[in-house]
């Protein structure tokens, strides 16, 4: 008669060399990695990498937030430390052109008892300084806040009208008015660029600008006549194939 435990322990079950499974694994060799296994390392790792983007994007949105707090007091110190004139002008009837007449060429003159040119400012030139308010003027464009931003370049300009910043100054001042809805002082502001940085790059942008507030006004002539002038004076720039473009849907 055959002894069937013959050899088996009660203390040797299962035989050494079988795991739980019933599969029998060789001795010394490490257990093959299961597919569920890799799934899990794969999502603790996908779990870690989320972490990380995370907090950088926490981080980001507190480095926007900083920046934009600091753009704001940066611009509330020089205007306390710099002096502003008054506000320029009066408003002008909305039924009138935005920026006045137009001569025969074309060209946009001044509405009656404005000045042609930006007031002459006793300030000497300082780079620095006026580079700082330029760019405390545009970190508010930056934040949409278009009421101050329309202050701090109307004050830019009042200060600084021959700094190197002046003609894109202008430029932004009507930028800025056109996102408020003032026609009269987006029109006003683009006009002068023209007539008080004639040589700027800005001038074909701020012309092909007027002639939209005009349209807006209702006032195809005068908008026909702007982007014209853009066409033959600045022909191969973006504003002259902008320009371009509208008059050919201008009835």
């Amino acid at each position: 008669m055959v002894d069937n435990n013959a050899g088996y322990g009660s203390s040797s079950y299962p035989p050494a060399g079988y795991g739980a499974t019933g599969t029998y694994v060789a001795a010394g060799a490490a257990a093959p990695v299961t597919a569920q296994g890799e799934l899990f390392n794969q999502l603790q790792q996908m779990q870690q990498e989320i972490a990380q983007l995370r907090g950088m994007l926490e981080e980001q949105q507190n480095e926007i937030q900083r920046l934009k707090q600091e753009s704001l007091e940066r611009y509330q110190d020089l205007d306390k430390r710099l002096s502003g004139g008054a506000a320029a002008g009066a408003a002008v009837d909305q039924n009138s052109s935005a920026a006045g007449a137009i001569n025969a060429s074309g060209t946009p003159t001044p509405p009656a008892g404005q000045a042609p040119a930006a007031p002459a400012s006793n300030e000497p030139a300082d780079p620095a300084k006026e580079k700082l308010f330029y760019e405390a003027a545009f970190d508010l464009i930056k934040v949409k806040d278009f009421d101050k931003a329309s202050q701090a370049f109307a004050a830019f300009l009042r200060k600084y009208p021959n700094s190197q910043y002046a003609g894109n100054a202008q430029y932004w001042l009507g930028e800025v008015n056109l996102a408020k809805g003032d026609l009269q002082g987006a029109g006003q502001a683009f006009a002068r660029v023209s007539q008080s940085y004639p040589s700027h790059a800005k001038v074909p942008d701020s012309l092909f600008k007027l002639a939209d507030v005009e349209q807006r006004l209702g006032h195809a002539d005068k908008a026909k006549a702007i982007l014209q002038q853009v066409i033959s004076q600045y022909p191969g720039s973006s504003a002259a194939q902008l320009a371009q473009r509208d008059l050919q849907r201008l009835p």
